[in-house]
């Protein structure tokens, strides 16, 4: 028996009734957007499997890294005092997981047809531009972007993830008061290009999309398969870090969103995503630290609580007019949208130069504390709440009670609009 249905170009079509089953579920799977919540735990599963790899997620020492070849490409090297010889971006840990995650996202683009070259209007990109730089200089400060400065300490019960968050809420408040000064007060540039739609590659996109994560198979793999030891724990990486891109796109997953939404709208999905995906987060990532899968030192920042606090203030006022944080912005990248390429790009030559000068002049050198056994920096240390409070109760307790309140603000203000900017 044959049901009608619609093709790309909306014209009526008889087809099978078993071929419009199938074509229904794929697109329940990877053509309607999934909830939020959903992405917040596949997020804290992909997260703890790479904890019981002995791996944490982190984005901008790999974007650092760009940044700095880039820098090398055009002869600033030598003045910043860049390292002659660089990691090979591929094998880099952190940047390996980055360009994964935008593999992720365009195979995931692909499938749902969602892919398409997106020019934003000439003012953007002098947003993206500067939001990109300011991002670069707060996860310099913070030691990392909402992943490395915020989520991922918070995984690892790092004090200065909570420090990240009180500065990403100051930022992204004031941001959008700026924000929208400039809507009010700048009308140049504000006509966006129309988006032409291909039908035929439409059509195609779905197979390219499935091309892409069998090449990411075939390449994770083979190096997994490797006897090379550092190339078989790339492999997990590769996977990690498409998963992260494919999970991101699919349920629009966004931490700058999550600081941005409430104030902007009043709307706090995102932000209980987010609350959700650390509620169960802390709790796994605990047991595992202390079954010591991973040196919890490995991925806390020695920037508490000066360096968290500005650079969460900074990145935070950045993420805003960039349009998205760090993995926010390049899971947009896999989508399509120029005016996050944009932001990436200053985000990594502007991180790049900026860490430069920190390290340079003494800022973020790095010392160890012979007392405390700790990092030390002049912007903070390395705040392992365990050890600030003698115990996990305490831990467990501030930690909790921090997402209660939390979530009591938002669910507030989603009833009342009690803190929205615009």
């Amino acid at each position: 028996m044959n049901e009608t249905t619609t093709n790309e170009a909306g014209r009526a079509v008889s087809v099978p009734r078993w071929v419009s089953g199938f074509k229904a579920d794929y697109e329940a799977i990877l053509v309607h957007e999934w909830s939020p919540y959903l992405g917040a735990i596949l997020l804290v599963v992909v997260n703890s499997v790479l904890l019981l790899s002995g791996l944490f997620w982190g984005v901008f020492g790999g974007l650092k890294l760009w940044g700095d070849w880039f820098n090398h490409f055009i002869g600033l090297a030598p003045l910043l005092n860049i390292k002659e010889e660089l990691e090979n971006p591929l094998l880099q840990r952190i940047s390996l997981m980055d360009i994964t995650l935008i593999l992720g996202a365009f195979s995931a683009a692909l499938m749902s047809r969602q892919f398409a070259v997106r020019r934003p209007p000439p003012q953007e990109y002098v947003n993206a531009a500067l939001g990109g730089s300011l991002m670069g200089v707060g996860a310099t400060l913070a030691g990392g972007c909402t992943t490395g400065g915020f989520f991922t300490p918070l995984m690892f019960q790092s004090a200065s993830g909570w420090a990240m968050w009180a500065g990403l809420l100051l930022g992204a408040f004031v941001g959008l008061k700026a924000l929208l000064w400039e809507m009010e007060n700048i009308t140049w540039g504000t006509q966006a290009p129309p988006i032409k739609e291909n039908l035929a590659f439409k059509r195609i996109s779905p197979w390219l999309g499935f091309a892409v994560l069998a090449g990411i198979v075939w390449w994770a793999t083979s190096w997994y398969g490797s006897e090379d030891t550092k190339l078989a724990a790339r492999g997990i990486v590769i996977l990690s870090g498409f998963a992260q891109g494919f999970i991101l796109h699919r349920s629009r997953f966004c931490t700058a969103r999550a600081f941005r939404e409430p104030f902007m709208t009043a709307e706090g999905e995102m932000t209980k995503a987010m609350i959700l995906a650390l509620a169960v987060g802390i709790p796994v990532s605990s047991l595992l630290l202390q079954y010591k899968t991973v040196d919890p030192f490995l991925a806390i920042p020695p920037t508490f609580f000066i360096g968290s606090l500005v650079g969460g203030i900074i990145f935070g006022f950045g993420m805003v007019f960039a349009g998205g944080c760090a993995t926010g912005s390049m899971w947009r990248m896999g989508e399509g949208h120029l005016k996050l390429w944009v932001a990436v790009f200053f985000f990594s030559w502007i991180g790049s130069i900026f860490s430069a000068i920190a390290k340079q002049t003494g800022l973020m050198v790095r010392e160890t504390d012979l007392d405390l056994m700790v990092d030390t920096t002049k912007v903070g240390y390395q705040a392992y709440m365990p050890d600030m409070f003698g115990g996990w109760g305490w831990v467990y307790l501030l930690s909790f009670g921090m997402l209660a309140l939390w979530y009591a603000l938002v669910r507030y203000n989603e009833s009342t609009e009690k803190f929205t900017v615009l």
